[in-house]
């Protein structure tokens, strides 16, 4: 047997004004045939993929094709689409006959003219390797699942954690399921269902037991366990992705039972939208979250900016929360915040550490939501953003942001980088040279993936409201595609 493995993952933000190009995936990983088994055995999706594999009694050649990612962010522009479209047509042309098709994806990729680019992609390679040959995807559990994406693939297979700490896992299960089809003679038979709903992600927190989450992901495992069925998936979907088929879904795939998948899927969709409102999280502005984070007198606060979270394709040099804590003194450990500011690191690399580097800091990128602020800032350590992720979004995943400044004001210490990232990260902080977990407070720009690190070391965890291209509180922007009625932006009634 020989086995097709391939990847692109993108998690677009429509409210982001900057487009994602083709040099966006050229820079974080780019890998074509062999050089993905080389370098992806053990990181991600891809790395269940080969690990599985690699386990099968019946030992199938495995084919790599292409790899294609990039960082949260903007749209995709329409060229963009058409070289990744190319790329992935060429990689089967390359590869030749396949018996099989493992393609891990993120579900929420957008392009100009192309909402539901994953769906096209689907579509494309359906319709190059036929309708016999087997065809399993992988998606993020913040995926906008679409009609199209269910009908070109046989099946679908989902993260269950947010934070996502079960990546490589989902790509060994989606690899199972596969065995199924292609060895066991399995049926696959999928339930769609889609709900008039986007939820934040702040509250979703699958692994805190407390959460409504927690109870769904305990729900699809179980569901999972069941010999009779394939897989199960809730997709709470990312909320800032203005396309006409948004919305929350849930999926199940059954080896020929039609009518226990739409039983499940039924019933979970509807405990769902009963449950709607639990997603709803306590917000606190800015300037009273930072407040209340000075005036803890033990242990570290996060404050979860998440409306300019880079892991959910914000720009990432809100100034919101950094304007803030520059009005106070941090004398146990100080503050630590992150800007994407490639700008600012040029300057900082020129002047050199112990410089002063003086004038209008962040409020760049986004524009609309953000104004820059005026700083006086010793520039403390220019280094190189490279590290190796594990935790949320990652198992041995390599990250380049590129060169980086830490400028420091006062005690707050301002981590900038060339290029957008997991601006949570402790790695990152680590390779600036500071100690994320002796600070007095941390800036982590991410809603909810940040607290697979940070919970059980954190005092206090404290979720701003500032203005963003990733708010929570997104009912208040504005969307000129989305379906109507969607809640929260209308109350409406639904039966599943």
């Amino acid at each position: 047997m020989r086995i097709g493995i391939l990847q692109l993952w993108q998690e677009t933000n429509t409210l982001n004004p900057l487009p994602t190009t083709r040099r966006d995936f050229e820079t974080l990983g780019l890998y074509r045939g062999d050089e993905i088994i080389e370098h992806l055995s053990a990181t991600n999706e891809p790395g269940g993929f080969i690990q599985s594999l690699r386990a099968w009694p019946e030992r199938p050649e495995i084919v790599g094709l292409v790899r294609l990612p990039a960082w949260p962010s903007g749209r995709a522009t329409a060229d963009t689409f058409a070289w990744l479209k190319q790329e992935i047509l060429d990689s089967f042309d390359r590869a030749g006959p396949l018996d099989g098709v493992l393609f891990a994806l993120h579900g929420a990729l957008a392009a100009d003219e192309h909402p539901d680019v994953e769906g096209e992609m689907l579509a494309a390679v359906r319709q190059r390797i036929g309708t016999k040959t087997p065809l399993v995807a992988t998606f993020d559990l913040h995926a906008n699942l679409t009609k199209l994406k269910v009908a070109s693939a046989d099946a679908l297979v989902g993260f269950h954690t947010a934070p996502h700490i079960d990546v490589l896992e989902t790509g060994v299960r989606g690899a199972k399921v596969l065995r199924r089809i292609l060895v066991d003679g399995a049926r696959p038979t999928t339930a769609l269902v889609k709900l008039p709903l986007v939820v934040p992600a702040e509250r979703a927190n699958t692994q805190d037991s407390t959460s409504v989450s927690y109870e769904f992901r305990r729900r699809l495992e179980a569901l999972e366990r069941r010999p009779e069925v394939l897989t199960a998936a809730l997709a709470t979907v990312q909320p800032w992705l203005d396309v006409a088929e948004l919305g929350t879904a849930v999926i199940v795939t059954t080896d020929g039972d039609r009518e226990l998948a739409e039983r499940e899927a039924k019933g979970l969709a509807a405990d769902v939208w009963a449950r709607r409102r639990d997603y709803l999280p306590e917000l606190v502005p800015a300037a009273e979250a930072v407040r209340r984070a000075n005036a803890c007198v033990d242990g570290l606060v996060v404050l979860s900016d998440a409306a300019d979270a880079t892991t959910s394709g914000a720009p990432g040099d809100s100034t919101w929360c950094l304007r803030e804590l520059l009005k106070y003194a941090w004398p146990r450990g100080g503050a630590l915040v992150t800007l994407v500011a490639p700008e600012i690191v040029a300057q900082a690399t020129r002047l050199g550490v112990g410089a002063t580097l003086a004038g209008p800091l962040g409020g760049v990128r986004d524009a609309k939501n953000s104004t820059p602020v005026d700083v006086a800032a010793v520039v403390e350590r220019v280094f190189a953003a490279k590290f190796v992720l594990s935790g949320h979004l990652g198992v041995n995943l390599p990250i380049d942001m590129g060169q980086a400044a830490v400028l420091r004001v006062g005690d707050v210490r301002i981590v900038c980088t060339e290029r957008s990232g997991p601006h949570f990260a402790p790695e990152l902080f680590r390779a600036a040279g500071l100690d994320p977990f002796a600070a007095q407070v941390l800036v982590a720009k991410s809603p909810c993936g940040f607290r697979a690190v940070y919970s059980e070391r954190a005092a206090l965890i404290i979720n701003v409201q500032a203005p963003g291209c990733a708010p929570a509180d997104f009912q208040n922007y504005p969307y000129e595609h989305r379906p109507r009625p969607l809640w929260p932006w209308e109350d409406c009634e639904w039966r599943a």
